[in-house]
């Protein structure tokens, strides 16, 4: 990566889907490639039902932890609604990758609100958007709860880390226990053909 040339991705998803690990293993895996490296997280409550938005940027050197709209390379969603909220966050050749699963807030719970239909169609008329059914996968693997790292797996195709790199990082990373299923749902979405 040029000198002064700052990546920029975004995490996006609703408390208690697991934004804070997946931002833990980015800022871990660009660490490790010797990159300065901000993370911030700057919406909402890490908790049950609340939007949560995590920035990582890195490169030579990293001024703000901030991303600016207009300024991410790659948005990673792990909610549509969340991706369509963020969206214009986007870079013009950045991409979107979105689990495709819907998560509906509060407003449409209680009926203020409707949850908004062709929510993907309408980001790919703009963006280049990579789809996952990221639960249904985890879900055969026998654990609901490593969607983001299979959603992450996706991700990682449009950044500048090796397979081996990532695999190393997210065993330092998730609890003992769970590092085998771990792998396992990183290498799905890695190389489970999710390119358009």
């Amino acid at each position: 990566m040029a000198k002064g040339n700052t990546k920029n991705i975004m995490i996006v998803g609703v408390g208690g889907q697991g934004t804070l690990l997946t931002s833990r293993i980015l800022g871990g895996i660009t660490i490790d490639a010797g990159y300065d490296v901000k993370l911030s997280e700057v919406h909402g409550m890490a908790q049950r039902g609340g939007s949560v938005v995590t920035f990582v940027r890195y490169g030579e050197e990293v001024a703000e932890p901030i991303v600016e709209e207009g300024q991410a390379d790659v948005l990673i969603a792990f909610e549509m609604l969340e991706a369509k909220r963020y969206a214009h966050f986007l870079k013009k050749d950045g991409a979107i990758v979105v689990n495709e699963h819907r998560i509906d807030p509060i407003t449409v719970v209680t009926g203020m609100a409707e949850y908004p239909e062709n929510i993907l169609e309408d980001l790919e008329k703009d963006h280049k958007v990579y789809r996952v059914n990221a639960m249904e996968e985890a879900i055969k693997l026998g654990n609901s709860r490593v969607f983001n790292i299979i959603v992450l797996g996706v991700a990682a195709r449009h950044m500048d880390f090796s397979k081996e790199a990532w695999l190393r990082v997210i065993e330092n990373t998730v609890p003992p226990k769970t590092v085998e299923l771990n792998k396992q749902a990183f290498l799905l979405g890695y190389e489970g053909g999710y390119e358009k």
